[in-house]
């Protein structure tokens, strides 16, 4: 499973950093996650660090 990136995007970039997979780019109007690299964060941290960072609640469970 992945996370995504909902419409609420403001396209802040403050979760982009806090990847440790590098899944998350700058999509044209929003950033956007890789599914193919997502790993929700398993391995490096106990919590999905973009969720954690989002000041809009705009990253949910694909």
């Amino acid at each position: 499973m992945a996370m995504k990136i909902t419409d609420e995007c403001i396209a802040c970039g403050a979760c982009e950093s806090e990847c440790p997979v590098n899944a998350i780019s700058e999509g044209d109007t929003q950033f956007d996650i890789d599914p193919n690299k997502c790993v929700e964060c398993e391995g490096y941290f106990d919590s999905q660090q973009c969720v954690d960072v989002c000041p809009v609640d705009a990253v949910e469970k694909a």
